[in-house]
């Protein structure tokens, strides 16, 4: 089944917010929010019990995340940075900005605003390491609790997070404009990771044996964040908040066909050990306004290239995933 990834409109923001993870100040008025969180497989889960929903903001110096998560028992561990986050309930953000499926951020943060930031070249799907070491000058956060952390005597109302990400640092891999043009889209998603718990000797416990829940934006369809191809896109806007309608990638079609391609290739290079020379191995259905794919086989593994007839784009996709589009 395929899914067709969200969309949202990010509008400037009126004046620079101060971070203090409170999103009831009244610049965070303007922004939308996004749709809430589901299961990360989409429909084949039941909806989430708790609420999660997230919301964003941009200027000339800063991408600004906001999320606000409804939960009943607040707590968190972690207090070192760069530690394994998810290992708490946490919030996390995965930006591509160019939308090859290369070189994307990730940044997960706890309700005690510990914060983990790691750069991937490229999915741990096709062999890409995490780069724990990338960091981000300039990063703020801060964390608000509707309730009391780490104490399982009481009801909590939930736990919100602000974020101002530095522009100078997406744009270090981005390969596109940074800050973004109005009308620009990257490729974004968010995550939200939580716990069975039980309370013993008055402490929050993970019930042993049940694995963690995965809710986000925008479902992947397979538990795995790290499908960048299926995130939500953010288009820019510096219209009146509310004002501007959002416009699907019209290349969408052939990103996702190529796509259909790379997962076709894995699929037969696991059945028969090598890569399928001719499309005419892979069992993918024709995409009406694209072009039958070339498949040029290399000493790496193949590049797939096709040609989106609206447009007379070229559009390729190769063994690790990466997708693009040839300079006209």
């Amino acid at each position: 089944m395929r899914i067709i990834p969200r969309g949202y409109v990010c509008y400037r923001a009126e004046a620079p917010l101060d971070i203090d993870g409170r999103l009831d100040k009244s610049v965070w008025q303007a922004a939308p929010w996004t749709e809430d969180f589901v299961d990360i497989e989409g429909d084949l889960r039941p909806r989430p019990p708790l609420r999660t929903r997230a919301k964003m903001l941009w200027d000339d110096e800063y991408l600004y995340i906001g999320a606000e998560l409804e939960e009943p028992h607040v707590w968190a561990t972690l207090t070192e940075h760069d530690s394994v986050i998810y290992q708490d309930p946490d919030f996390e953000v995965f930006i591509d900005p160019d939308g090859d499926n290369h070189q994307y951020y990730e940044i997960e943060i706890n309700a005690l605003n510990t914060e983990w930031d790691l750069r991937l070249p490229k999915p741990y799907r096709d062999g890409g390491p995490a780069i724990d070491e990338w960091e981000i000058p300039g990063f703020r956060s801060a964390v608000h609790v509707d309730g009391t952390i780490n104490d399982p005597e009481d009801t909590d109302v939930g736990w919100s997070v602000e974020m101002a990400i530095p522009w100078v640092v997406l744009g270090e891999f981005a390969k596109c404009p940074c800050p973004p043009r109005p009308g620009d889209q990257w490729r974004v998603d968010f995550s939200r990771v939580e716990w069975h718990v039980e309370i013993l000797d008055g402490r929050y416990e993970k019930r042993k044996g049940i694995p963690e829940e995965n809710w986000v934006w925008s479902p992947q369809g397979v538990i795995d964040m790290h499908r960048p191809e299926t995130w939500g896109y953010v288009q820019f806007s510096t219209a009146a908040p509310g004002s501007d309608a959002f416009c699907r990638d019209p290349a969408e079609p052939i990103r996702m066909y190529l796509m259909d391609v790379y997962h076709a290739q894995r699929a037969f290079r696991e059945a028969n050990g090598r890569w399928a020379g001719d499309m005419s191995d892979l069992a993918v259905p024709v995409c009406e306004g694209v072009t039958q794919p070339e498949m040029r086989l290399s000493e790496q593994g193949y590049i797939a290239s096709a040609t989106f007839e609206a447009t007379s784009e070229r559009w390729n996709v190769r063994e690790d995933s990466l997708l693009w589009k040839e300079a006209v």
